[in-house]
């Protein structure tokens, strides 16, 4: 802004002062030629007295005339001329100067000379014996005089210019130094020029609709961040280029990023060939949804085209961990084959054995111990089913019983006094390590979860092998720890083991029994109680399960 002034004021001041020099000029112009035509008649009157006392010879006597001096009879005839010859010169008579000098005694004019070929300046006076003298000069000495003085005109021009420049250099500073320093954060409180006022007012107007549509859209954006940042499911936007313009929390977790890949492509979170098509298809804008799989987790990635004029700009990507949901599917047609094949074979073999029994190929001595092999696959088939009400009962978070304060040592004790011909048949040890211990739980589970452990620990052992329950009281929970010297668990199991129906050795559990439910209760009970399992295991050298239960119960 202030160059431009300084430009609009400069050159103002240039159109100014050449106008104003051309009008000086043009003054001078005239004045000079005011000032020969009275050097004119001065002069014509002076002559005009020499002429009057000594005739055309006082005119011969003068040797240096500026001028051009014309003596011309009252005929119009030219009797002398100091610059022409006069007998070749025309006769003067019609001439307007001749005419009026006849008339009134003296007369001037101006016009181009046919002697001269110049612009000429004539001034004529009338002589006692009606003859007239005249006096000319042409008009180039005025133009000289006026052009004498444009080289000092023009050295002041440009003077002028330069103080024109620097004052407009200042005066445009000093203009634009209040409107420089406005206080555009506050319009109303400046006081500076009176036509920046109206200007003034609308900024505070606009600067208030402005403050107000940025704290609508602050809010309103940090209303969107606290529900997305909220929110379990993954929310990603992109662009049409595929580039990520924002995402939650949730989806930077999903993906296992560490940090926002904002303003990256959203080919750096997965370059599956899944996940690239339907970032291909939503972006030519079609619906579309895929499950993927990242490690160990199952994302649902639902993908949602957003136009404009028609036009795909750019999706928005929806992504739920369906992980639980996936495994608790695959858990279910696990556990139908599962418990389908359990059920089977005792059902099997008690068909097996009543046909045989039927149809009359059995030893009348052999009945009875038919009948003890179809009485101890029932039991077993009772069995599995008991276990598997008990486990669909923790997972549906059902509990018939009431919770208590109970001594975890009295109730271990117990478990082991009801294991102990089981014990004594495996040569196996049984030992407690402990005190009275108070905890407030439910006391059948917590008895089906040390008879569950210490079955296991029995069955597992090898011969003469031990094993030994240890309970310790911390501050705020109870440990029961589980060990055995037995044959252990081998380390790709160790994270299987708490499944349903899992076996480490399937053979082998067959010849020692059992459902292949029991650590599967052991983790829904621990879990329905509040607490946590764990299991350090080596092949060889046996297992020791960790159970830790919270002292005053589960929190609600």
């Amino acid at each position: 802004m202030t160059k431009k002034i300084f430009k609009s004021s400069i050159l103002a001041s240039v159109i100014v002062l050449i106008f104003g020099m051309a009008c000086v000029l043009g003054v001078l112009y005239q004045y000079f030629g005011e000032q020969i035509n009275g050097e004119l008649k001065k002069e014509a009157e002076y002559l005009s007295y020499g002429v009057e006392m000594e005739g055309e010879k006082y005119l011969e006597q003068i040797d240096e005339q500026d001028s051009r001096i014309t003596y011309i009879d009252e005929n119009g005839n030219v009797l002398y001329d100091s610059m022409a010859d006069e007998e070749n010169m025309e006769n003067h008579k019609d001439r307007e100067e001749f005419l009026e000098a006849e008339e009134t005694g003296f007369g001037q004019a101006e016009r181009m000379s046919d002697t001269l070929s110049e612009r000429t300046l004539y001034y004529a006076v009338r002589l006692s014996d009606n003859s007239v003298l005249r006096v000319s000069s042409t008009q180039d000495s005025v133009l000289t005089l006026t052009l004498q003085l444009i080289p000092p005109t023009l050295g002041i021009l440009v003077i002028l210019i330069i103080l024109s420049g620097i004052f407009a250099s200042k005066i445009a500073s000093h203009i634009v130094e209040p409107i420089n320093s406005l206080d555009l954060e506050h319009p109303a409180d400046n006081d500076v020029y009176e036509e920046v006022a109206p200007l003034l007012s609308k900024i505070h107007k606009q600067s208030g609709q402005i403050r107000n549509q940025l704290e609508e859209a602050r809010r309103n954006q940090e209303e969107f961040r606290i529900i997305t940042e909220n929110m379990q499911e993954g929310l990603l936007v992109i662009d049409a280029y595929t580039m990520i313009l924002s995402g939650n929390s949730s989806v930077w977790k999903m993906f296992q990023v560490w940090e926002p890949k904002i303003g990256e492509s959203v080919y750096s979170l997965d370059r599956t060939e899944d996940f690239r098509k339907l970032i291909e298809r939503v972006l030519e804008g079609e619906h579309g949804s895929v499950l993927l799989r990242i490690d160990s987790e199952f994302i649902h990635l639902i993908a949602n085209p957003v136009s404009r004029d028609g036009k795909t700009v750019g999706a928005v990507l929806v992504l739920m961990n369906e992980t639980e949901k996936v495994q608790r599917e695959n858990l279910r047609r696990e556990f139908s084959a599962n418990v389908s094949h359990e059920l089977k074979t005792p059902l099997t073999s008690i068909s097996g054995y009543a046909e045989i029994i039927q149809g009359g190929l059995v030893k009348e001595e052999d009945i009875k111990g038919f009948a003890g092999r179809i009485y101890k696959e029932a039991q077993r088939l009772i069995q599995l089913v008991e276990d598997t009400i008990k486990i669909s009962q923790l997972d549906e978070g059902a509990n018939p019983y009431e919770w208590e304060n109970i001594d975890v040592y009295q109730v271990a004790k117990e478990v082991c006094g009801n294991l102990k011909d089981i014990a004594l048949k495996k040569n196996v040890h049984l030992f407690i390590e402990g005190h009275k211990t108070m905890c407030r739980t439910v006391r059948p589970i917590l008895e089906e979860i040390l008879y569950n452990l210490c079955d296991n620990g029995i069955k597992y052992n090898k011969d003469d092998g031990t094993m030994s329950i240890h309970i310790t009281e911390e501050e705020e929970n109870v440990r029961i720890v589980v060990k055995d010297n037995g044959i252990g668990i081998p380390r790709e199991d160790i994270n299987r083991v708490f499944e349903r129906f899992y076996r480490v050795d399937k053979s082998h559990s067959r010849e020692i029994g059992g459902t292949g439910l029991g650590l599967s209760i052991v983790k829904h009970g621990v879990t329905f109680l509040g607490g946590s399992t764990g299991l350090v295991s080596e092949v060889g050298k046996g297992s020791e399960f960790t159970v830790i239960l919270p002292k005053d119960g589960k929190k609600e």
